[in-house]
């Protein structure tokens, strides 16, 4: 990671609110910064740009969480062999920033293309006396349901994190941590005010919600829906915890349709600032696509000819080297030597696919050929590049939607994944079985809509309703015959994984609370060399450099409060 430059925290937070997003006009106050210039004064302060720069910091943290998470758990590619290495502490100096307290600094990161981090948490702190004091409710309202939803995640992904001495500037600044399971109580805390806060009466409505319009009964469905998913995530050491999910569930207040999805919307605009899609806009330029994609994730999609392929993928070739085309040491080394034993051995997938799939193996970290304009990169959904419509032509800026992508924080597809959980935890199958087949319905249908995002794509390869129907009925045929429960639950976590691209936080989470699915691809170096599996992240490098009340952690192998399985690699973790 590499800081480019300084600026101004609100003068960016601005720039970027109403420049960049170009989605309602902004209003800006005079700033004075002759004495600091990344802090506003009360008189100064102006609630709209706080929430505003709150929802868009929220979007890019998020963002770059799901990422990481996504990388450990095949989802999208882990470019590491080592887990104990394969992220540095200074990797997460940005989600950290983005969380916690303005920086100042512009990144540039493989994932989020040069963004701008501040911090939400800070930002909800300023505005937390200035919504009471203006009887400003839903802008409160909406500012605790996203601390909620990235203090849950600080726990999910560092374990204790400071959080009730935090943010408390001069007068403390060395806070010490709060355990994960008080911090996980303050979260449901803040979204039980927050549902008050939302139906309360406010002397005037937030200017800008990008997230649903200021239809605050959606917002109440999500910050209830945040709630189920903090129940379940600690399910294990919670024996309220199932009784409290199914509460919300009978209760019916919760997202269960596409329309009531929580998500973030990028733009169009390149420069000054880029608010595309960060995977847009690292993969769809001049020199070609940075990332690659999961060579396991898209042969499960391939080999079961999922209708959602030609939306999440892009194929820039119509040929791999080893596979359709001879093998080919330049753009594909690996096409050149055989499958490690343990690969041999569990019949995985090694190097390369067939029709035109070109990825990686989990923890391959050779170097970058020339494939930029061959490799697969990322589709339409939910990036906004192109629809795969068999055209196999290098990308470039501009192509498909051109970014206007979204990245999704709860869906109601995803809600369904969950009820299904709590199913075969209750020994129910026909639940699961139910749950199953909703979650795959809703999933690819609000998946389908992506593809008229893209004006150039031929939409006559979209998949038609016999072939959705057909796959929905083999995926359910294959949870039928499953003959244990082990088998059934590979089945649905497989389908929650499908699901859950684009972010994978709680696909991280829910591999650590289940062990499943257990048919992901191993690291290509075999155990114990790879060291165990990730339970938990480094502490980001600027936590431990400038609080010394926080040491670095030992090692990868230390588990958030919520996760008492056994260790790796007894515990049915792929390593």
């Amino acid at each position: 990671m590499k800081i480019i430059k300084s600026i101004s925290y609100k003068v960016s937070m601005i720039t970027l609110l109403c420049l960049g997003l170009l989605l309602t006009s902004c209003e800006t106050t005079e700033l004075d910064l002759s004495d600091n210039p990344n802090q506003l004064s009360r008189d100064q302060s102006d609630p709209d740009l706080f929430l505003n720069s709150i929802q868009v910091d929220f979007g890019k943290t998020v963002e770059r969480f799901g990422a990481i998470a996504a990388q450990v758990v095949r989802i999208d590619n882990m470019n590491g062999r080592d887990y104990q290495n394969v992220y540095a502490p200074t990797d997460f100096n940005d989600v950290w920033s983005g969380s916690y307290q303005s920086t100042g600094e512009v990144f540039e990161d493989q994932n989020l293309h040069n963004q701008t981090f501040s911090g939400i948490l800070a930002d909800v702190r300023a505005l937390e006396p200035l919504t009471l004091e203006e009887e400003l409710y839903q802008h409160l309202a909406m500012s605790q349901v996203l601390e909620a939803y990235i203090i849950v995640t600080l726990v999910d992904f560092f374990g204790d994190v400071p959080y009730s001495e935090a943010l408390q500037g001069s007068s403390n600044l060395n806070p010490s941590v709060d355990d994960g399971a008080s911090i996980y109580e303050a979260a449901l805390s803040l979204l039980d005010d927050a549902i008050i806060n939302f139906d309360k009466d406010s002397s005037a409505e937030p200017n800008l919600d990008l997230f649903y319009n200021k239809d605050w009964d959606k917002w109440i469905k999500a910050a209830n829906t945040l709630k189920m998913k903090i129940y379940l995530q600690r399910r294990l050491v919670d024996s309220e915890a199932i009784n409290r999910f199914n509460e919300i569930v009978t209760d019916g207040n919760y997202i269960q349709n596409s329309s009531e999805d929580f998500q973030f919307s990028w733009g169009t605009n390149a420069i000054q600032p880029d608010n595309r899609h960060p995977r847009y806009a690292n993969n769809y330029e001049a020199d070609g696509a940075d990332e690659y994609m999961s060579n396991w994730l898209m042969n499960l999609m391939s080999e079961s000819d999922d209708p959602r392929i030609r939306y999440y993928y892009y194929r820039q070739s119509n040929v791999v080297p080893g596979a359709e085309a001879a093998p080919n040491e330049e753009t594909l080394n690996c096409s050149l030597e055989s499958p490690p034993q343990h690969y041999i051995d569990g019949g995985f997938t090694f190097c390369y696919l067939n029709k035109g799939y070109w990825g990686r193996d989990h923890g391959d970290d050779d170097g970058i050929p020339p494939d930029g304009f061959l490799r697969t990169t990322f589709g339409v959904y939910p990036a906004a590049g192109r629809f795969d419509d068999s055209s196999f032509e290098g990308t470039s800026q501009g192509d498909g939607a051109q970014g206007a992508g979204i990245t999704p924080v709860l869906l109601s597809s995803w809600v369904d994944f969950m009820i299904a959980e709590v199913a075969m935890e209750e020994m129910n199958t026909t639940a699961a079985r139910t749950s199953l087949s909703n979650g795959l319905t809703k999933s690819i249908a609000k998946v389908g809509t992506f593809g008229a995002l893209d004006p150039s794509g031929d939409l006559s390869f979209e998949p038609d309703g016999t072939a959705i129907n057909s796959f929905i009925a083999d995926r359910l045929a294959i949870f039928d015959a499953a003959v244990t429960m082990d088998d059934k639950m590979d089945v649905i976590a497989e389908q929650y994984w499908i699901a859950l691209f684009g972010n994978g936080i709680d696909a991280y989470n829910f591999y650590r609370r289940t062990g499943f699915p257990t048919t992901l691809q191993p690291n290509i170096e075999p155990f114990p060399a790879t060291g165990n599996f990730i339970r938990s992240f480094p502490y980001p490098a600027d936590l431990t450099t400038n609080n010394s009340s926080v040491d670095p952690k030992p090692d990868v192998n230390q588990k958030v409060f919520w996760d008492n399985n056994p260790d790796s690699p007894a515990f049915p973790i792929a390593n």
